[in-house]
């Protein structure tokens, strides 16, 4: 495990504490970051249904999964044998049986009285679906079920120094991954050949340590697919005059460093030099604004401040927290930078500062990872703040 035990066994009393105050007897917690944060358990098993049953007056989470992944909870978790269960294959994409029917079961088994039970679920992400929530009920129907999405990645959201610290090994591997697309990327090259050098580079990390496969895949747009976000690589080849946009992250441990830049290849027009100056600018003075105390839209608000009275417009939001995850995102789903977001900044809280802009015919974008400390913020990444031209 990358943890010691007294730091999930901290994890999971938080966890309880917050169930009981939402009311909550029994967590399902589905997403495999809250597995791992709550358990340890790593494995890429999730296109499958698996999770951690929490009840409030046990010591351990149980986990349940495919029979063929329990030796993987064995490996990666701190948990006994008597709370890993694993569903044989009849389970498995199945129209007859679902692994939610499973877990009911070990519910039955585990819980004395089920009929006034409140069960808290993940309603709103990936891995628990329309159906698990139909079969629960079928299954468990004098149980109140509740929406317990944000319940563990609230908690979360407050670093340890020991994740601070593998989030700043992943910021090291950011930092080579970004170098080497820059290095990479010129005219006549082929997109997917920069992009497997940036996988490479990822996975490699450093010499003192490998990275983790990224929660996101490189996004490397280049010449009018700048003008949209979260767009990948081609097969077609670099052409002078492009601009390439570079969102790219290191991992370690599945805790996340993202970072974006922007490049082109030759000379930049007047209108892409303008907004790069503009962003740039902003992104300093925002970031030295922030400190504990202040909230999440303030942020938004100074950033808008600063960009004012420029021809750079920008609607959506400038960043979110993040950390710990799994595909499709490193982002955790709880506060955003943006107008309305009422969340305190606290320290050791992480949050990507991301002004992307994006116009009709091309984009920008210059971001920076960071977190709060005691008394304002630090940031985990070591890389030029510019627009690189080749």
């Amino acid at each position: 495990m990358f943890f010691e035990l007294s730091e999930y066994k901290e994890r999971l009393q938080k966890t309880r504490e917050r169930m009981e105050n939402e009311g909550i007897n029994v967590l399902i917690a589905t997403h495999p970051a809250n597995l791992n944060y709550l358990s340890g358990y790593d494995g890429w098993s999730f296109y499958t249904h698996q999770g951690l049953l929490i009840l409030i007056d046990e010591e351990e989470p149980i986990w349940f999964g495919r029979e063929q992944d329990s030796n993987g909870a064995r490996l990666t978790t701190w948990l006994e044998e008597k709370n890993i269960y694993g569903y044989p294959d009849d389970y498995v994409q199945s129209t007859t049986k679902h692994p939610i029917s499973f877990a009911a079961n070990i519910l039955k088994k585990r819980v004395k009285n089920l009929r006034h039970i409140h069960i808290g679920v993940e309603m709103d992400n990936y891995y628990f679906t329309a159906k698990c929530f139909e079969q629960l009920q079928n299954d468990l129907p004098n149980s109140t079920i509740k929406d317990a999405t944000l319940l563990v990645p609230m908690i979360r959201q407050i670093k340890s120094e020991q994740e601070i610290y593998y989030m700043k090994q992943a910021a090291r591997i950011v930092e080579n991954a970004m170098q080497t697309a820059i290095d990479a990327i010129d005219e006549g090259v082929r997109e997917g050949d920069a992009a497997a050098k940036v996988y490479y580079s990822q996975i490699r990390g450093t010499d003192e340590f490998t990275g983790d496969y990224t929660a996101i895949a490189p996004i490397m747009p280049s010449a009018e697919r700048t003008s949209t976000a979260h767009l990948t690589w081609t097969d077609r080849r670099y052409e002078k005059g492009d601009i390439v946009f570079l969102e790219l992250a290191g991992s370690r441990h599945k805790y996340h460093a993202p970072l974006s830049r922007t490049l082109t290849i030759g000379e930049p027009s007047r209108e892409l030099e303008e907004t790069a100056e503009v962003v740039i600018d902003g992104l300093n003075r925002t970031l030295d604004f922030i400190k504990p105390g202040i909230t999440c839209e303030e942020i938004e608000d100074r950033w808008r401040k600063s960009i004012s009275g420029s021809k750079v417009v920008k609607e959506s939001r400038v960043g979110y927290s993040y950390g710990l995850n799994y595909p499709p995102d490193w982002g955790e789903h709880t506060a955003s930078l943006r107008p309305g977001d009422k969340t305190v900044l606290k320290p050791n809280m992480t949050f990507h500062f991301m002004p992307g802009i994006w116009s009709d015919k091309f984009g920008f974008e210059n971001s920076e990872p960071f977190r709060v400390t005691e008394t304002g913020y630090e940031t985990f990444v070591n890389f030029p703040r510019k627009l690189f031209v080749k």
